[in-house]
């Protein structure tokens, strides 16, 4: 779904906000569920085999998060700086098998001459985006710029539509 797509101005944008403002009654936590389920449906539409991706990237970011920050607050230096190693290292190993593993995979056919039998790999839209904002989130946290996790505001920094699939990296202190 384009941003300039008839679906997203006369069906998904209108059916965002408004329920965005039923749900406000409720909330500000009701709205930021409500925008980061929508903003999930939007990632969904334009590629629903790669939904899961995005919510386990979530998922074990927001985990890892939080074992950061509990571990910055507790003054383990070690701790912090082995977790954030495992974060940044998932998240990359990630990026890269989902950017470079069929261009690996054809040089090493090329250079030996013995196929690789690897299935091509579909690059998910907005991967390098929501990777490295994630990683930022985490960077953010060892640098004492995070000082609170909610699982509502977190899904929502990373999913939020408008800058899911076209950037830019954000950092958690801008959501």
């Amino acid at each position: 779904m384009l941003f300039n797509s008839f679906e997203f101005v006369f069906l998904f944008m209108p059916v965002a906000v408004l329920l965005f403002a039923v749900c406000g009654r409720f909330g500000p936590r009701a709205g930021t569920i409500w925008l980061a389920l929508a903003s999930l449906f939007f990632y969904g539409w334009w590629s629903p085999a790669h939904l899961p991706l995005l919510l386990a990237s979530i998922v074990f970011n927001f985990g890892v998060g939080t074992a950061l920050l509990r571990a910055k607050l507790d003054g383990r230096t070690t701790r912090t700086r082995g977790l954030l190693a495992f974060g940044v290292a998932v998240d990359l190993l990630a990026l890269a098998y989902f950017k470079y593993a069929n261009f690996i995979a054809a040089n090493i056919t090329a250079w030996t001459g013995q196929p690789v039998d690897l299935a091509p790999i579909e690059l998910p839209i907005g991967i390098s985006f929501f990777t490295f904002t994630q990683i930022a989130f985490l960077v953010d946290i060892v640098r004492g710029k995070v000082d609170e996790i909610k699982a509502d505001q977190y899904g929502l920094f990373v999913s939020y539509f408008p800058h899911l699939i076209a950037g830019p990296v954000l950092h958690h202190a801008e959501r």
